[in-house]
């Protein structure tokens, strides 16, 4: 939903043929190439270079009265002017004229060649509410190969999503090629099986599952994003959720306690007790990892994870215990907030910034850590009120591989029902934050985690439609929930339906699942009654 709409009189109509023009200011090259290679495919034209003061073109201008990401996009007879405050404006207003141009514009190939194809004279005005815009994706529970994480970067540019948290490693296996540690992928990128279902289902699909992205892959990756003004933010999770790296390198799980040597890359679900080892050893090989990281992604902030992180092999330690009472610390609360703050100094050093999930607030929060506000809106609260920035992504609200309704035949039942309307009306900003706290809400995020969405077409459902009705929350100013015109938003869905099926987007349908989209007698986790609001 734009913020200003001014639509001409009399209905008049611009066309776009194969005599349309394009002209680009400099520092609006992104938005030019992205037209041509794109749009023109999609629509069979040319659109050659021509000179600004074409009737028949499309005009990229930058303005720096225009906040940053603010745009401006102007169709009249001569022609359609894009504008924006930066080379990112320019390219969301791209994405306007591409919605407005009709489901064709979204194919890979035009359907009617040499057609003309029209849009209604009108001004357009719109910028977004919050800078961080974001989708996680899990790619270390179910590998998405590179083709399909590139298909998600076009789809987040499409709804102008603009931050991509790549969670590259977990339990289940590390996604991203480490040159000085050739074991990771050798041996922690792939698991003999694979829990089909929730963990407690008793279904196993009995083949190795695996893959990773070298680094030219991950180049790839964020080149491609880069051009279409998306960030990629790299998830290496520490101290937790890291059996995959001790099962590649035992020496780095507490050895003392269990035999390391024996384990495996996990091949079920859950909170893993096995944990990283707060030694000197853990610490400089987790360094050795961020530093190659570091060359790969230049996003402000590195995201490492610090979430879920059972505490009984620290308690059991005999080495654990010593490094508590070396260190001077209470607990295995602040043991982990010693080791999460070693990254915090490690990376503000390099100018970077750290951000964890919200457990980085147990024991002392790191300072100048973000935090990402995943088991409901309190660790946010939390944070911003200490002064922290927070990305809100509640679980209970944005978390979308939560079930999408209550109907027994949803396919692998997980969590609360969040419906359509409920992600709509769902509020990144908790009312109770005063101006000022609330000024540390950096934005929102929606988080897909992929135990039980084994290909491509079932992260598709459960990220569709519901994602759309997310972006419209992260970017548009939106009258409090309860006032929310969901209705209109379910009338503007009818359209934007047709645009999905033209990218082959395999979403759930409003009435339900396909039948080829049901998963009959898989276990699921469903939690009755409304999620909590906290």
């Amino acid at each position: 939903m734009p913020r200003a709409v001014e639509k001409r009189r009399g209905g008049q109509e611009f066309g776009l043929t194969e005599h349309t023009t394009v002209w680009a200011a400099p520092g609006t090259g992104t938005t030019e190439r992205w037209l041509r290679a794109v749009l023109g495919a999609a629509l069979g034209l040319p659109l050659r270079p021509g000179p600004p003061d074409a009737r028949d073109a499309l005009r990229l201008r930058l303005d720096d009265t225009l906040a940053p990401e603010e745009y401006r996009l102007s169709v009249t007879g001569a022609g359609v002017d894009l504008t924006g405050g930066s080379a990112a404006g320019v390219f969301w207003a791209a994405q306007t004229l591409r919605q407005l141009l009709g489901p064709d514009a979204f194919r890979k190939a035009p359907l009617r060649p040499g057609a003309r194809h029209t849009v209604e004279h009108q001004v357009i005005e719109d910028r977004p509410r919050f800078r961080w815009r974001g989708l996680m994706l899990d790619v270390a529970r179910h590998f998405l190969p590179k083709d399909g994480v590139l298909r998600y970067l076009d789809l987040m540019a499409a709804h102008k999503l603009n931050v991509f948290h790549f969670h590259l490693t977990d339990d289940q296996g590390w996604r991203i090629e480490i040159e000085r540690y050739p074991k990771l992928t050798e041996i922690g990128s792939w698991r003999a099986r694979t829990k089909f279902g929730h963990r407690a289902s008793p279904l196993w699909e009995d083949k190795p599952h695996g893959g990773y992205y070298t680094q030219d892959d991950i180049r790839e990756i964020v080149a491609y994003a880069a051009e279409r003004h998306i960030t990629v933010v790299p998830e290496i999770d520490v101290p937790g959720h890291s059996q995959a790296a001790i099962a590649a390198y035992p020496e780095l799980g507490n050895t003392d306690v269990v035999d390391t040597g024996a384990l495996a890359v996990w091949d079920t679900w859950g909170v893993c007790p096995n944990v990283l080892a707060p030694t000197e050893n853990t610490l400089r090989f987790y360094e050795g990892v961020f530093e190659e990281v570091l060359d790969l992604f230049p996003s402000e902030f590195i995201h490492v994870g610090g979430d879920e992180c059972p505490k009984d092999q620290w308690r059991r330690s005999p080495a654990a215990q010593a490094r508590i009472a070396e260190l001077g610390l209470a607990d295995e609360n602040e043991l982990q907030a010693w080791f999460i703050g070693h990254f915090d100094a490690w990376l503000s050093a390099r100018g970077r910034r750290l951000i964890g999930w919200d457990e980085i607030l147990e024991g002392g929060l790191a300072r100048g850590a973000a935090v990402s506000s995943w088991r409901g809106y309190g660790g946010g609260v939390a944070a911003a009120r200490a002064g922290h920035d927070v990305v809100m992504c509640p679980e209970q609200q944005v978390y979308l591989d939560h079930r999408q309704s209550a109907d027994p035949g949803e396919p692998v039942p997980i969590g609360y029902v969040r419906t359509l309307e409920d992600v709509y009306r769902f509020e990144p900003v908790p009312p109770l934050l005063t101006e000022r706290e609330a000024r540390h809400v950096l934005g929102t995020q929606a988080n897909v985690w992929t135990e039980v969405m084994e290909d491509q077409g079932r992260v598709d459902y459960q990220a569709f439609p519901r994602l759309a009705a997310f972006a419209e929350v992260a970017w548009s100013v939106l009258p409090p929930p309860p006032r929310r015109d969901f209705a209109g938003f379910e009338r503007r869905m009818a359209a934007h339906y047709r645009r999905l099926d033209a990218l082959g987007v395999a979403y759930r349908p409003p009435t339900g699942p396909r039948p080829w989209q049901r998963r009959p007698g898989v276990l699921g986790r469903p939690i009755d009654g409304p999620p909590p609001n906290k």
